[in-house]
């Protein structure tokens, strides 16, 4: 009976996005409700885990993407993810233009959500393209693969982030393996599919782009903008601050946080913690992009405020963890670990399927990691599987077979100005390859791990 209510709760959330175009929030909360009945949960007690679902997870994730947002607007602002690309594109030369182009996307990425992500660096794109003779498409599949790599598996992002929230897993850990992870991806969905859809899709590689879908933009002068060197450590200090945290457990602590710590373990841990790492790194950011440029303070306020105006409706999608929340205390988790303790199936690999259902459903890749977050947690604590390897088969999972109802789907198809078939050949199969291998390397590293 729980599962019956949980397919017509997906169906209906379903219905609401796509069919009503209701806002995804607000479906979020309707499906909560409607489903918490369904479940059997007493009226009085839905409201409450609406209430947790939402309180539990904005706690710490409001600070980390609201904080993340105006880190990675402070970079694009003083036009550091312009000399960041510039200077890649120039070291590599022509011949290597599709690694500095994923190089300048991971390193972006990393500081910008996808969305905002893919809006700066497809300018940047068009332009060397034009000015190396070669197909948009053919720098454009690789700038996506990196910029999805980090949405899916790399913390401070929002899913991986979260996902490592709900399961209590090591943001640091994470991060690490998800390195390891991404790389294969990059690689493989990257330049080496970009070679196969030219075969497939000849026609699409034609295509000179849309830039107009992108409104204004921004223009810089290269010698006005701020050094590489600082570009660089400024939009990987978050990930330098997490790195510093886990190596030294991992030297020193053997992974964990010590039952007597010395001061020097505290004070690593606590510079650690996403919260903590993000208003350190925002602050480095105000300096180094703003402060240090010489831009007044109510110019740098300005930057922040229009980032968290980007990231308003995300924070509350997020906070639709009250989803989440229904399911587990309706039971569907413990009716999950249930119906899969007799059947000899990887937990990761579960994971993984129930993130790509949802995704293919419902288009979000964030709803779908925090969906099936909710409901392995029982299954993976009883099996005693790696939180960090989960967050990341979770994550995995939540990229595949993007379509119709996902809005990057809609990103990729103006601004390469494709069709509906010309996307799914490119844009479709990327996310999915990116899946697939992605749920591979989790699985080898959860031999060694």
């Amino acid at each position: 009976m729980d599962f019956l209510v949980l397919i017509l709760g997906v169906a209906l959330l379903l219905f609401l996005i796509i069919k009503l175009k209701l806002n995804t929030f607000l479906s979020l909360i309707i499906t909560s409700i409607v489903v918490g009945i369904g479940l059997g949960i007493p009226m009085t007690k839905i409201a409450t885990s609406i209430q947790d679902g939402i309180g539990g997870q904005l706690g710490e994730l409001s600070i980390v993407f609201g904080f993340g947002a105006m880190l990675g607007r402070l970079v694009a602002d003083a036009g550091g993810a312009f000399r960041i690309s510039h200077t890649l594109i120039e070291k590599f030369g022509k011949k290597r233009l599709q690694l500095a182009i994923v190089l300048a996307s991971f390193i972006i990425g990393i500081a910008l959500f996808f969305e905002v992500g893919m809006v700066l660096l497809i300018p940047i794109v068009f332009a060397i393209a034009l000015e190396a003779g070669v197909s948009i498409l053919y720098l454009g599949i690789p700038m996506a693969t990196a910029l999805s790599v980090t949405h899916g598996f790399l913390p401070p992002h929002p899913a991986p982030t979260a996902i490592s929230a709900v399961l209590n897993a090591n943001a640091g850990h994470v991060l690490l393996y998800g390195v390891l992870v991404a790389i294969p991806c990059v690689i493989v969905a990257g330049p080496l599919y970009t070679k196969v859809a030219q075969k497939l899709t000849p026609d699409a590689f034609d295509r000179k782009g849309n830039l107009s879908a992108l409104g204004p933009q921004k223009e810089f002068k290269l010698e006005d903008t701020p050094r590489f060197g600082i570009s660089v450590l400024t939009s990987l200090f978050p990930v330098i601050l997490m790195a510093i945290t886990t190596i030294y457990q991992l030297l020193f602590n053997n992974g964990s946080v010590p039952k007597n710590p010395s001061i020097l373990d505290s004070i690593i841990a606590f510079i650690g913690t996403p919260a903590i790492t993000m208003t350190i790194s925002l602050l480095v950011a105000m300096y180094t992009m703003g402060w240090a440029r010489r831009f007044e303070t109510p110019t740098i306020m300005k930057s922040l405020e229009e980032a968290v105006k980007s990231i308003a409706m995300l924070l509350l999608v997020i906070g639709g963890g009250a989803f989440k929340q229904v399911l587990i205390d309706g039971g569907v988790g413990d009716s999950v670990m249930e119906l899969f303790s007799g059947v000899n199936i990887s937990p990761l690999l579960l994971g993984w399927l129930i993130a790509v259902v949802l995704r293919v459903a419902l288009g979000s890749a964030t709803v779908a990691s925090l969906t099936a977050a909710g409901l392995v947690l029982p299954l993976m604590t009883s099996a005693g599987v790696n939180p960090a390897l989960m967050v990341l088969a979770i994550g995995a999972g939540s990229l595949a077979a993007s379509h119709v109802n996902d809005a990057g789907f809609w990103m990729f198809k103006e601004y390469f100005d494709l069709t509906v078939k010309e996307t799914l050949m490119t844009w479709t199969v990327l996310e999915t390859l990116i899946s697939v291998v992605g749920l591979v390397c989790v699985l080898i590293l959860s031999v060694f791990i």
